[in-house]
């Protein structure tokens, strides 16, 4: 009856508590490096300010899928208004809102709007969970195909960057309609 006892004993201390499947990682410096794919439609307008030079205003939107195991999310409507110029180059601003309605927010510069040129953008804040956000990516114009008009498809390459989250115990100031 002894053996039997000290075997289950022994069992129960050689087993353990049941492991629980680890939490997903963030770095200790909560930095969220990732990587995408961003196809979006839109349309542009252009101005002839000279020869062989043209200024263009455009507004696109469409799906953006991230990838990386700290990724911000999986994926967001993004959508871009910005201005371009051949003396000036390009700005831009982004909004990508994920499937609960919060926002981050960016600043997008770059040469100019045209394939291959090289888009950089800087996070400027958000709503939700993006309140506070700060970090930057990079991408690179490829036109898949011109619809004729006003109108403009394309998507990006190389979509790179990284993303820090405030805090939780941060409190994004409220915003209100007037002056106090």
């Amino acid at each position: 009856m002894r053996a039997i006892a000290l075997f289950g004993v022994l069992l129960v201390t050689a087993c353990g508590e049941p492991e629980t499947p680890p939490a997903p990682m963030v770095p200790s410096d909560g930095i969220r490096p990732f990587t995408g794919n961003w196809t979006a439609i839109g349309n542009r307008q252009i101005l002839d300010v000279g020869p062989g030079q043209q200024s263009g205003i455009f507004k696109l939107s469409g799906s953006m899928m991230l990838s990386g195991k700290q990724r911000l999310d999986l994926a967001f409507r993004a959508e871009v208004i910005g201005f371009s110029d051949p003396t000036t180059g390009l700005l831009g601003r982004s909004v990508w809102t994920d499937e609960h309605g919060d926002q981050a927010f960016s600043i997008l510069r770059g040469e100019a709007v045209g394939p291959g040129k090289l888009i950089e953008g800087k996070f400027t804040g958000g709503t939700g969970r993006y309140a506070g956000i700060v970090g930057e990516y990079s991408f690179r114009w490829q036109r898949i195909g011109d619809l004729g008009g006003e109108e403009l498809t394309g998507r990006v390459v190389g979509l790179n960057g990284w993303a820090r989250l405030a805090s939780p115990d941060v409190v994004a100031p409220s915003v209100s309609g007037g002056q106090q």
